[in-house]
């Protein structure tokens, strides 16, 4: 008994050596996963505002749009500070007034953020390279009382 415990000396340290690339990788894809589904849930909240904003707005009022950029890209109606997402600028972000059924008929907003991407921190881990991940469009339509 005393001889295979002096065989097995050192075993566990180095088979953990072996694996922990392999646990950081798991841990950071994880992590980086996390930050992507929590960035598009915001852009989604983001993109509610502003068409919740437009809805009371007059149909295609150029400054209600330029507002709702602002909310959209930078949480607030003046477009100061920091963007929310640095994935996502105002020229990216568009709105459209459309008039659906008949008697009576709806008219509906739709605000839209097209091709938002999510840049992970680490661009490589181990070799392995991680790239941008590509969205499709965010769009979010609200009924219109005006």
């Amino acid at each position: 008994m005393n001889m295979t415990r002096k065989t097995q000396s050192g075993v566990a340290i180095v088979e953990f050596a072996l694996i922990l690339p392999f646990l950081l990788m798991l841990a950071m894809l994880a992590t980086e996963f996390g930050r992507a589904v929590y960035r598009y849930n915001g852009m989604v909240k983001a993109v509610r505002d502003g068409v919740r904003y437009l809805s009371i707005q007059e149909p295609n009022n150029a400054a209600a749009l330029a507002t709702t950029r602002n909310l959209v890209v930078y949480g607030n109606p003046d477009g100061t500070g920091a963007p929310l997402d640095p994935g996502v600028d105002p020229a990216m972000v568009s709105a459209q007034w459309t008039t659906t059924g008949s008697a009576p008929s709806v008219n509906v907003v739709t605000v839209r953020v097209s091709g938002y991407t999510f840049t992970p921190m680490v661009s490589a881990f181990f070799g392995a390279s991680i790239g941008t991940i590509a969205f499709s469009d965010i769009s979010a339509t609200m009924r219109s009382p005006l």
